[in-house]
């Protein structure tokens, strides 16, 4: 497997950690609280044959800046941050794609700087906090699984664990999350490794209490992707289905045999339509390039 490509780029707003790869167009990935490295991501890996894909570790991941003021954990500074980011690598737009909080990011990154975006992939994400209002998310205190996974992602905060205990609990986690949890060697079968950041996460769980953007999703101008695994458990299918109402230019894949990762649980479909929507957004853009 081909390592990623570590830079770190100088912005107004600090040094940012960014592994590259791929061909293509420009797309940045980042997600809310993932510490990423030269192994790279499952989620970014799917675009990189036919994107260039910017892989970003967020201000207190990695070797990225760190926060000197708690705020600028929050979701509208971190957007502030990956403008920084594709002005430095000098693009005057990019693609945005984010799953799970990674998602959450794009749709703040649509509300506010739409002008920088030619278009937005939400994948397993919400507009508002997902756990307080359904049953169905494992994070709220009425699902089932909740104890479960609470005392996992404990754990996984945890300082000093053995990396062969990281990897189970990690293991133990993602398998609440898939809708064939017997399948995770099949799906997980490369070297990705990444970490949390637990200050991240952290202030993440605060901010989610008042999260809430659902009546500015038509601030996002740009032609929006939302894709959600029908039995999804981390960010249920009925906030896709509330971003695909609320978002204009907007279209929803439902993918009836994933959980949270769609993108590795069917595949095939998955790739098939991400690239059928880079194709329209290539084509819309080429229309306005013309005019």
């Amino acid at each position: 497997m081909d390592k990623w490509r570590q830079q770190l780029i100088n912005t107004e707003r600090g040094v940012f950690e960014v592994f590259t790869k791929g061909e293509g167009p420009a797309m940045c990935v980042a997600h809310h609280y993932s510490v990423f490295n030269a192994t790279g991501d499952y989620f970014a890996e799917t675009f990189t044959p036919f994107c260039t894909v910017y892989l970003v570790n967020l201000r207190e991941a990695g070797q990225s800046a760190k926060a000197e003021q708690p705020y600028q954990l929050s979701m509208l500074e971190t957007v502030f941050d990956l403008e920084a980011v594709r002005k430095a690598l000098g693009y005057q737009q990019w693609i945005f794609a984010g799953h799970s909080t990674g998602g959450m990011l794009g749709v703040i990154y649509g509300i506010a700087a739409s002008a920088s975006l030619t278009g937005l992939m939400l994948v397993g994400a919400a507009a508002r906090d997902y756990a307080a209002f359904s049953t169905d998310c494992i994070y709220n205190e009425d699902h089932p699984e909740f104890q479960k996974m609470q005392d996992l992602l404990e754990a996984l905060k945890q300082e000093g664990l053995e990396p062969e205990q990281r990897k189970e609990l990690g293991i133990q986690r993602t398998q609440l999350s898939l809708h064939q949890p017997d399948g995770y060697e099949q799906y997980f079968h490369s070297r990705h490794a990444k970490t949390i950041s637990a200050i991240r996460l952290d202030f993440f769980s605060r901010e989610l209490q008042v999260f809430d953007v659902t009546r500015k999703l038509h601030l996002i101008t740009v032609p929006v992707w939302i894709a959600c695994g029908e039995h999804d458990v981390q960010c249920p299918l009925l906030y896709s289905i509330e971003m695909k109402k609320g978002i204009p230019n907007s279209q929803l894949a439902v993918f009836s045999k994933s959980n949270h990762y769609p993108f590795l649980e069917e595949k095939p479909k998955f790739v098939s339509d991400a690239q059928s929507f880079l194709a329209e957004v290539s084509q819309q853009n080429k229309a306005q390039m013309d005019v």
